[in-house]
């Protein structure tokens, strides 16, 4: 038994730690309300997030950030994007031991391009820290909370950490692969985010198949691109952070970035879709971070750029369409490797 913390008690946190629960360790949540700390620790269930859903007993909850961090050996980071500096600047300030870091968190910052392990880089101290692990893959938290098979990879520079969270996380319906390429995982688990706001604007649009099956691997062609330049695996791309987890949040109704695509598709303005949600909608942030790393490292990728436009630039989702089908010829696998 492990002690352990996951912070952030949203849908996908919750369910970190309902696995975690489930493989016996001594789990405390940390949620930012403290009704739905209560709810948690009391009734055991996250309604809001996981509608219908028993949470295991032994695992607790608190809206104590200091409990919380003291509490685990290992801090489990699920926290939107945007709220990655404040908390860890939090839990910087603190008198603690230095802690294993894991995030389950998919974005990049916009303007300094950072990603999520060098946002938490920065914010912590050297004796704050042990090592940065990234927890990712297609793993959708409805599907977990039922014991659904599900795979996902633990990424990190330090081997030692990526193999630790292995065996934290590993059970019956949870499979955990390694990667030493932090970048590439990273990088693929952000960008799908922005091609799956695509996916649903297109079937928003009422366009089939064939046109999805395009946005994937015409997607899945710009992540590779932007993620080599970074110094990324060509190889992560084809695995369960690039391709595996591209398919599930472009074809899944749990998908919240498919979601809100399908809703703009349809004739919602970005403002009404935001506001409907909920939710954080991770892409339409990444969306802003992804044009900005193709101008800074010179990468063509059409599809993000056409999705920018539509986002920031109120350029009519049909005519966006029209601009892509109508772009210069190109050959497939020279346009595949940026050449």
């Amino acid at each position: 038994m492990e002690k352990v913390t996951v912070i952030g008690a949203g849908s996908w946190g919750t369910a970190i730690a309902f696995i975690l629960a489930e493989n016996g360790h001594d789990c405390l949540l940390w949620a930012r309300r403290s009704e739905q700390a209560e709810e948690i620790d009391k009734k055991h269930t996250n309604h809001a997030y996981l509608p219908g859903v028993s949470l295991p007993g032994n695992l607790r909850a608190t809206s104590d950030l200091k409990a919380a961090v003291e509490h685990g050996d290992t801090l489990v980071i699920a926290v939107p994007t945007k709220a990655i500096r404040d908390i860890c600047a939090e839990v910087n300030a603190m008198e603690i031991d230095a802690k294993l870091l894991v995030h389950v968190s998919k974005g990049i910052e916009p303007d300094s391009l950072k990603r999520i392990s060098e946002m938490i880089d920065e914010e912590l101290a050297p004796s704050k820290k042990k090592s940065i692990v990234v927890l990712s893959g297609p793993s959708h938290a409805e599907e977990v909370v039922l014991h659904h098979p599900t795979t996902v990879t633990a990424a990190s520079t330090d081997l030692a950490a990526a193999e630790k969270v292995q065996d934290l996380f590993m059970n019956q319906y949870f499979r955990v692969y390694t990667n030493n390429d932090i970048v590439g995982v990273e990088i693929g688990a952000a960008l799908k985010n922005v091609i799956a706001l695509a996916a649903g604007i297109s079937d928003g649009l009422g366009y089939g198949d064939n046109a999805k099956a395009a946005l994937i691997t015409r997607g899945l062609a710009e992540i590779s691109r932007l993620g080599v330049k970074m110094g990324a695996n060509p190889l992560t791309f084809s695995g369960l952070t690039g391709l595996g987890d591209l398919i599930v949040t472009c074809t899944s109704v749990h998908s919240r970035n498919w979601k809100a695509g399908n809703m703009l598709g349809q004739g919602n303005s970005l403002e009404e879709v935001i506001s409907g949600m909920g939710m954080v909608i991770e892409g339409v942030r990444t969306a802003k971070a992804a044009h900005q790393l193709a101008r800074r490292y010179e990468v063509s990728m059409p599809l993000t750029e056409a999705l920018y436009a539509i986002l920031f630039n109120d350029v009519d989702l049909k005519e966006a369409v029209d601009q892509l089908m109508t772009r210069m010829k190109k050959q497939e696998m020279e346009d595949l490797f940026g050449k």
